[in-house]
């Protein structure tokens, strides 16, 4: 769990996913589409990412995507969703660093 909690908090924004994720996809380029430069680690592909698979779950988290946002764990795609419908995820990336408006 903390090699998840260290690589979570690298970067302003962080994204664990799987490549054959539509959803995680999604949510990368609705990242993207603010001019954020996310960090994406994808599981399936990483040679550790069977266990930070096990340790995004232990985290409460379904394993794809999972988004870590200045430091913070956010969530998955719904709350994402959620933070965009309410205007509030521009916001958090101004906060994070991750861009500049």
């Amino acid at each position: 769990m903390d090699m998840v909690i260290k690589l979570g908090t690298s970067s302003a924004v962080v994204i664990f996913t799987k490549n054959s994720c539509c959803i995680s996809h999604s949510i990368e380029i609705l990242i993207r589409s603010f001019g954020a430069n996310p960090t994406i680690y994808e599981l399936d592909t990483h040679p550790n990412g069977k266990q930070m698979e096990k340790a995004l779950m232990e985290l409460g988290c379904q394993p794809t995507p999972t988004i870590f946002i200045g430091k913070e764990l956010v969530g998955g795609a719904n709350e994402i969703m959620s933070l965009n419908v309410r205007g509030k995820l521009k916001q958090l990336l101004i906060r994070a660093n991750a861009i500049w408006v």
